[in-house]
């Protein structure tokens, strides 16, 4: 599942005014409360605009090019007044929003015509927004296949809180990992975190595509392998197959991961078998760690291990054994 971070305002603070227009309006005070357009710098041009906008500064009236500070007490009585009530306004709005839309929802999800919708959307910033936006949607199953590696730990941190918000409201959530993220610390954590409120994981030692099917009403999937372009796809027909043929199957071929720091033997062999396959074509270290998600360091305790097995001291022994042992299998068969 995916974070839904929220940015702050343009000004890059919480508070009514941003640090350089309070600044501003400080100098101006100063100066006896007025001041000439043409006396202000061009870099304080963007603060005068915000204390003209919302009224702490206002042009006098027998010369325009002066503007004169307001009293901030009275502003802001008026200004609070003025901002309830728009707020109000804003949350009937919001209220009233699914019921004036289902209309139209009903519409574009299922439309009159033969098959149904697919959107290409193009960017991952927006790609990320509309996933996040339709998970925060959901009414009851969010399922998502991620390939590749761990996701960053800050991403995971990022999302964690938004994922259990997700199955206290009941939604039911399946995701299934690369079994790389059994060797990461903060994915094992993330897991153990949302299994305990009820998420479920597996993971799957197979090529898939990344997926991601909401209430089973749209499913979105990569388009582009750098994930700059994505289907966003709401045909019944597609999605049906999707669910069922595509993230079902693998569902059922993965392992069940709930966080826990022993990793099944399975895994482990499949893991050590790619490490050996990696090796015997000359693949560096670093480039076998990347390849499979998980650290230098782990690739390192692995290798370790597999020198215990072949009963040998060095990568250089360990190497030799590998390719005789390849070698004795092909002539075997």
């Amino acid at each position: 599942m995916i974070g839904r971070d929220e940015a702050n305002s343009a000004t890059g603070t919480t508070g009514t005014l941003s640090p350089g227009a309070h600044e501003l309006y400080l100098t101006i005070i100063r100066e006896h409360g007025r001041i000439a357009r043409k006396e202000v710098d061009s870099d304080e041009q963007g603060n005068l605009a915000e204390l003209l906008q919302i009224g702490l500064l206002v042009p006098d009236a027998d010369d325009p090019q002066v503007l004169v500070a307001v009293d901030p007490k009275q502003l802001a009585s008026g200004l609070s007044v003025i901002w309830q009530r728009q707020a109000l306004e804003l949350l009937s709005r919001a209220v009233s929003i699914p019921s004036d839309l289902q209309s139209l929802a009903d519409a574009f999800h299922k439309p009159e015509s033969a098959g149904g919708v697919i959107e290409y959307v193009r960017g991952k910033a927006v790609i990320n927004q509309r996933i996040n936006n339709a998970v925060a949607s959901a009414q009851e199953e969010v399922l998502a296949a991620q390939p590749g590696g761990p996701r960053p730990p800050d991403v995971l941190s990022g999302t964690l809180a938004e994922d259990l918000e997700d199955l206290k409201r009941g939604i039911s959530t399946r995701t299934i990992y690369h079994p790389s993220t059994r060797y990461h610390p903060p994915t094992r954590d993330y897991v153990g975190t949302l299994t305990e409120a009820g998420g479920k994981f597996r993971t799957l030692d197979e090529p898939y595509t990344r997926l991601i099917i909401i209430d089973r009403i749209l499913a979105v999937i990569p388009v582009a392998e750098d994930l700059n372009l994505a289907a966003f796809i709401y045909d019944p027909a597609v999605i049906h197959f999707l669910t069922h043929e595509v993230f079902e199957r693998n569902w059922n071929r993965g392992l069940d991961f709930n966080g826990s720091r022993t990793v099944p033997q399975q895994v482990v062999s499949s893991l050590r078998q790619t490490i050996i396959d990696l090796m015997l074509e000359g693949t560096n270290h670093r480039v076998i760690a990347r390849r499979l998600g998980i650290s230098e360091r782990t690739l390192a305790r692995h290798l370790a291990e597999m020198r215990e097995d072949y009963n040998v001291d060095s990568l250089f022994q360990l190497g030799y054994a590998l390719a005789r042992s390849s070698k004795e299998s092909d002539n075997a068969s």
